[in-house]
Parts: structure tokens; sequence; C-alpha cells
């Protein structure tokens, strides 16, 4: 069974793979949770580069709303279970070793993560007591 720390790395991996789908950060956490699944065998390797790009499609197709939502959460799910399998596998020295690796790649999707902003200009607005009359521009931007 794992402990508390090491099923809060799997779940932000899990976490941190959906993100990362369709962003700059795809390319390194694709290939660095391939080859973390894979544990060096190039057909396990390629199979997860496979289930990975399975996992984009899925994201892609879902569209948003709701069913995006639905489908954010379900490979969330598939992935954190499958990197908590793969860590209760590992003998308990490997185990350390590999969640680091993970942390590592789930801080560098934390780091390449989208840059979400919101800008209000009001120069064109009027304020009256605690209203604001007329009309203004709010420009909202997401860097992806």
């Amino acid at each position: 069974m794992l402990v508390e720390g090491l099923i809060a790395v799997a779940a932000a991996g899990g976490g941190a793979i959906v993100q990362a789908a369709g962003t700059d950060a795809w390319a390194a956490i694709r290939s660095g949770i391939a080859r973390i699944l894979g544990r060096g065998e190039e057909g396990r390797e390629q199979a997860e580069l496979e289930r990975l790009d399975q996992t984009r499609a899925e994201l892609e197709s879902a569209g948003a709303g709701a069913e995006s939502e639905r489908v954010q959460t379900v490979l969330v799910t598939r992935w954190q279970t499958r990197l908590e399998v793969l860590l209760e596998q590992l003998p308990v020295e490997e185990r350390q070793e590999v969640a680091a690796e993970l942390q590592a790649l789930v801080q560098q999707a934390q780091d390449r993560a989208p840059v979400q902003s919101t800008h209000n200009d009001f120069s064109n607005a009027t304020f009256t007591d605690s209203q604001v009359l007329g009309s203004g521009t709010q420009n909202n931007t997401i860097n992806r």
C-alpha cells in the first residue's frame, strides 16, 4: 500500500498529463511519463507513448463544457491509477527515485502552464457611487 505522499505525487502526475496535453509542455511530459512507465523497455515505452497520444486525442475531441470536464476527470483518474500501480510495484528504494522524477515532471508542467490574465479597461466608463455606467473593454488572455 502506498503512503499518502506517493499517492499525492501520482495524483499530481495524472493531473499534469491532462493539463499539458495541447500545450508547449506536452512533448516533455509525454516523453518523461513514457520513460517512467516504460521502465527502460523500448516496447513498453512505445505503448505508453501511444496511450498518451490517445489521451490527447480524447481531450481534443471532447470539446468544451461539461463533456470536457467529465473527460478530463476520467483521464486524470486513469493516469493517476497507472502511476500508483507503478509506484506500488517498485522496490522501496526505487520508488522514491521514480517519485522524484515524476514530481520533477509535474513541476515542469506547472512552470510551462498557460498564463491566464484578465485586463479590465474602464477608461471610457463613468463611475457613480458604487456603479459603473457606460461601457468598458475587458480583455481575457489565455496563452496556450
